[in-house]
């Protein structure tokens, strides 16, 4: 699969040239003093890396989906709860506890 590095790169381009105005209108510390290019070309080529790396990492994990996972709606459409999401499972109902008050009930433990 080929890739065009244009877009990566217009956006790197992008990010350096905004970080190079603002440091050389922010880093200057008003219009008494002279504009600090040092500093703008400085923060403007660390931005321009830092974006294309980036970049660079995004468009290399990019991967396709497998082919069976397009398949299907994509929706549960049960509305019974499935047993193995933690849920109680359904089926019959346990015996009831014998109370306390019933003289025929086995005791616990026997």
């Amino acid at each position: 699969m080929r890739t065009s590095v244009k877009g990566p790169l217009m956006f790197s381009a992008f990010w350096g040239v905004v970080v190079f105005f603002a440091v050389l209108i922010f880093a200057s510390g008003g219009s008494g003093h002279s504009p600090r290019f040092d500093l703008a070309f400085t923060g403007g080529g660390i931005a321009f890396i830092v974006s294309l790396v980036m970049a660079a990492m995004l468009s290399m994990s990019y991967k396709e989906n497998a082919e069976h996972l397009g398949k299907g709606s994509g929706v549960n459409l049960s509305s019974r709860k499935a047993r193995s999401h933690g849920g109680a499972a359904r089926g019959p109902a346990a015996p009831p506890a014998a109370s306390p008050e019933d003289p025929e009930a086995p005791a616990p433990g026997h």
